[in-house]
């Protein structure tokens, strides 16, 4: 969540900078301005009466002592009105501010003033590529047909116990879910990532937290009973590890690490481009979270970035690196870099990872602070990304290293799987 003193004090940049991301904040940002005006008139005006109760109440207890019985209760008729006067302003006082917090929390984040100006993932701007890319041979397989024929993965069986997009993975194939899992975990222990395991539901305040709610509300799994949220990516029960936290100065960065099944509706999404393991309901990632002094965080986004394509390398798979676009941004995120695999059969980019810098968005929102070694309070920036989420990665795998012989598997993952090949 944006400073409320900040977008008073910038209310011509923090709407120019929200038209990178291609959201029309005049309006908005105008009646933040607004309420806050009426929010701190009627403090004014709550204060100034109670000021006056304060004295009236001395008043009364100098006349009683005074015996002046008469004089006291007149006064205390006054008192009787102010604080009824006083009810009212109070009642207006919290219907603004509740007005102004809900405005506040629909404001998405500022984009960095690197973020490039675009509408849609065209306008993406390709960083940097790795890997050569293989022309697609005529005998080709996708990888939802080499799942089939290698018995790896039930989409037909997963749809009958659930629905589309719920995925039941068997022998070879739920082999080398485990094996990418405890891979990406081990590597991330090596540079010095915390481990943790975290709930796959989370409540409301969490959801807010983090900024699903209330931006990705409709594609989120809301269990009613218990108005709880299936998580869509670790980040959030994570990150909300430190909300309404103070953390240390020096114990920056904190860094963690977790594996979880993640779940999101997807709602809208059909055709080729999102057929077998492209888009799914239910997924496995690892995800990456560190909370970092503001001073470093971009420092700290570019290491997660060395950290994701380092992954990519060691799986031998030919990727790109995007610096996303304002328009392709995250509701969130002030700075995002996308990781996309080529997939041979599909001939086409798939999007495996997203490394993002959210500054003090969520941090303000968590009411997550840090102290200095002199007391002083600091806010500090959050970040996360995928490192990684598993779906297109193992279509990749499969795609890229098909043979007429079977499927091998790349030599940093045998020690996981206990197998070089598919067949």
């Amino acid at each position: 969540m944006l400073s409320l003193n900040y977008i008073r004090e910038h209310q011509q940049e923090v709407t120019d900078r929200l038209a990178i991301k291609n959201f029309d904040g005049t309006g908005i940002i105008g009646r933040i301005v607004s309420l806050d005006d009426q929010r701190r008139e009627t403090q004014k005006r709550l204060d100034d009466l109670q000021a006056q109760s304060n004295l009236l109440a001395k008043e009364i207890g100098v006349l009683f002592q005074s015996g002046k019985a008469a004089e006291a209760n007149q006064l205390k008729e006054k008192t009787a009105e102010i604080k009824s006067a006083s009810k009212e302003i109070d009642a207006a006082f919290e219907a603004i501010k509740k007005e102004l917090d809900e405005l506040l929390v629909r404001v998405p984040n500022l984009p960095h003033s690197t973020v490039p100006a675009g509408k849609t993932p065209a306008e993406n701007v390709v960083m940097l590529q790795e890997g050569a890319i293989v022309p697609v041979a005529p005998d080709a397989v996708p990888h939802w047909d080499l799942t089939t024929k290698y018995d790896l993965i039930d989409f037909i069986t997963g749809n009958k116990i659930t629905g589309a997009g719920f995925p039941l993975y068997k022998g070879k194939g739920a082999r080398l879910q485990r094996a990418l899992i405890n891979f990406f975990l081990e590597e991330a222990l090596k540079e010095g990532y915390n481990e943790v395991q975290p709930p796959y539901m989370v409540n409301a305040a969490s959801a807010y937290a983090t900024g699903q709610l209330p931006d990705k509300d409709a594609q989120m799994y809301h269990v009613g009973l218990d108005d709880l949220y299936l998580i869509p990516t670790a980040e959030v029960p994570v990150t909300n590890i430190y909300r309404d936290t103070i953390l240390k100065v020096q114990d920056l960065p904190v860094k963690n690490v977790a594996y979880s099944a993640c779940f999101r509706r997807e709602a809208g999404s059909y055709g080729k481009d999102v057929r077998g393991l492209n888009r799914l309901h239910q997924f496995d990632k690892v995800e990456i979270v560190q909370i970092a002094s503001a001073e470093k965080s971009y420092e700290v986004l570019e290491e997660m970035l060395a950290y994701v394509t380092g992954l990519l390398r060691k799986l031998e798979l030919p990727f790109r690196v995007l610096k996303l676009c304002g328009g392709d941004m995250s509701f969130t995120s002030a700075l995002t870099y996308d990781m996309e695999v080529w997939s041979s059969a599909q001939a086409r980019w798939l999007e495996v990872s997203s490394v993002s810098n959210f500054e003090t968005f969520q941090s303000n929102r968590m009411k997550l602070r840090c102290k200095d070694e002199n007391g002083k309070m600091h806010i500090p920036h959050t970040l996360n990304g995928s490192a990684l989420a598993l779906p297109r990665i193992v279509a990749a795998l499969l795609e890229n290293n098909q043979t007429p012989d079977g499927i091998n598997i790349p030599k940093v993952l045998v020690p996981y799987t206990g197998f070089d090949v598919i067949n």
